[in-house]
C-alpha cells in the first residue's frame, strides 16, 4: 500500500494535507480523542476550551490558563512527520498544508507560514475578546507568574484567550476559506493524524474528494472517510511519512 500512496505523490503536482492531533504526538503533545488522549481520560478538561464555559467561569479561565502554561507544545520540538512535509514542500508538490493543532511545530519545523493554514488559531497569541488587542502567551504567563491568575486585557480590561478557536466559536472565514479552496484543487488530500470527526476540518475529505482528488488517510485508529479512501494506512506517522517523500525531487516545469 505504501508503494501505491508514493506513486500517486510522485505523480502528484499539487498535494494538500491535513493534519491533526496525532501528527504531534511523537513530539510528547498527546492526542484529545485517541485511546490515551486528553478528554478520553477526562472528559470534564474538554470544558476549559468551550467557549461558553471560558467566558462564563473565573475558574475554568484560570485553570485553562495554566493548561496553557503546562502544555508540552510549549516547548515541544518538531518531529519526523513535520519535517516529512518540509520535504514534501520542497519537492514543489505541497499546495496548502491545513492543520487542526495550534502547536505552531509545521512553521518550526519549517514550512512556510504561507502554505500553513491553522483552521484553529495559535496558542502563542493571545486575543481579547472585547477589543481584540493582542499580545502573546509569554507575555501573560509573566503576569500569571505574579499572581494574575486571570490576566485581563491591558487595553480595555476586557476577558483575554489565547488566540485558538475553542467549541462554541466559528473558525475564521477567510481561513475556512483558504482551506476550502485548497481542498478543491488539489490532486491529492492527504489526511494525517486526525480522527475526522470534527466539523468543518474533516468534511474538506469529501470536498476534495467530489473534486476529484485522491484520498488518503494516514491515521492510528478508524475514521469516518476510511470506506471512501483511495488507501488507508496504520503505520505510525513519524516512520510513514518519512517513507513517502524521501528522495523526491522537484518537479520539472
Amino acid at each position: 500500500m505504501n508503494a501505491a500512496v508514493r506513486e500517486l505523490i510522485l505523480a502528484s503536482d499539487s498535494i494538500t494535507v491535513l493534519t491533526g492531533a496525532g501528527i504531534s504526538t511523537d513530539s510528547g503533545i498527546p492526542d484529545y480523542r485517541g485511546p490515551q488522549g486528553v478528554w478520553t481520560k477526562d472528559p470534564d478538561a474538554e470544558k476549559l476550551v468551550r467557549y461558553d464555559y471560558y467566558m462564563a467561569d473565573p475558574d475554568i479561565r484560570r485553570r485553562s490558563w495554566l493548561l496553557r502554561r503546562d502544555n508540552p507544545a510549549r516547548l515541544a520540538q518538531p518531529n519526523a512527520g513535520h519535517r516529512a512535509l518540509v520535504d514534501l514542500e520542497r519537492s514543489g508538490r505541497l499546495l496548502g498544508l491545513i492543520t487542526q493543532n495550534v502547536d505552531g511545530l509545521h512553521v518550526r519545523a519549517g514550512n512556510s507560514e504561507s502554505k500553513v493554514i491553522e483552521l484553529h488559531g495559535t496558542m502563542f497569541r493571545v486575543v481579547c475578546t472585547e477589543c481584540g488587542h493582542r499580545t502573546t502567551l509569554e507575555e501573560n504567563l509573566v503576569r500569571i507568574a505574579a499572581g494574575d491568575d486571570d490576566p485581563r486585557c491591558e487595553a480595555c480590561g476586557g476577558i483575554q484567550k489565547t488566540a485558538t478557536v475553542m467549541f462554541g466559536q466559528a473558525l475564521e472565514r477567510r481561513t475556512l476559506e483558504r482551506a476550502a479552496i485548497a481542498a478543491q484543487v488539489c490532486d491529492v488530500f492527504l489526511a494525517v493524524g486526525t480522527s475526522l470527526q470534527v466539523e468543518p476540518a474533516a468534511s474538506l475529505c469529501r470536498v476534495a474528494r467530489e473534486s476529484g482528488a485522491k484520498l488518503v488517510v494516514v491515521n492510528a485508529d478508524e475514521t469516518p472517510y476510511d470506506a471512501v479512501a483511495d488507501a488507508v494506512l496504520r503505520e505510525p506517522i513519524g516512520e510513514v511519512l518519512p517513507q513517502l517523500v524521501e528522495g523526491l525531487t522537484a518537479r520539472e516545469a
